[in-house]
């Protein structure tokens, strides 16, 4: 009779990242707040206590989920994605959007990131400040430095945050609407494959409205 190997026990960095991905996956399920802590536990394969022992609460858990997904996503795909120095205003947004595209649609980045976004913007918890302090700000940042060089010094701060604001909804569009796309307009689904040409055509898109509309030339 051939005894089963035993298995090492997990060691806290092993509870930790497999409480991060069972709360990813729980989170998008059900909501934070009918997400329960013994539903992520069980899924993750861990003691009870190890929310707290980790994370204090069921909060602390739900940010961390957030901020390992983002800075995992970042990592993979920077927002410069590894432009050399000097690169131009133009080739800069153009990697912006692409990395961005990459982060929402490659399958290198936890579904459940999308879905738990989503939740938020229709049930925003006390989480979203975090959010927005520690991940959307320092990137939204970085978009209008580039708009900002694209539309010319005489911009007014609203133009370019507008301008901005269009960058991202261009690139959301595929994501919180990808279903929508598929069931209606299947030809033009989003595709990893067809991703460098998307962001192609939001580079040009966005390049041509920037350009129309710089003091002097308003369309």
């Amino acid at each position: 009779m051939t005894l089963p190997t035993p298995q090492p026990p997990a060691t806290d960095a092993d509870t930790r990242v497999r409480l991060l991905d069972a709360g990813g996956a729980v989170f998008a399920e059900h909501g934070f707040r009918a997400a329960t802590v013994r539903d992520i536990c069980s899924r993750a394969g861990v003691n009870g206590a190890a929310v707290h022992y980790h994370f204090r609460d069921k909060a602390g858990l739900y940010r961390a989920v957030i901020e390992h997904a983002f800075h995992a996503a970042l990592d993979r795909y920077p927002p410069d994605l590894g432009l050399a120095a000097g690169a131009s205003a133009e080739e800069r947004l153009h990697a912006f959007v692409r990395s961005f595209l990459l982060r929402l649609l490659s399958d290198g980045v936890p579904a459940w990131l999308g879905k738990i976004m989503a939740r938020e913007m229709i049930e925003p918890t006390d989480a979203l400040e975090h959010i927005i302090a520690h991940s959307a700000r320092p990137l939204f940042e970085r978009l209008t430095a580039i708009v900002r060089e694209l539309a010319g010094p005489d911009a007014s701060v609203e133009h370019v945050m507008r301008a901005s604001q269009s960058v991202v909804g261009q690139c959301l569009f595929y994501r919180h609407c990808r279903e929508m796309i598929r069931r209606g307009w299947p030809e033009s689904e989003p595709t990893v494959e067809g991703l460098d040409e998307l962001a192609r055509h939001i580079t040009r898109f966005s390049l041509a409205g920037i350009r129309a509309t710089r003091v002097g030339g308003r369309a």
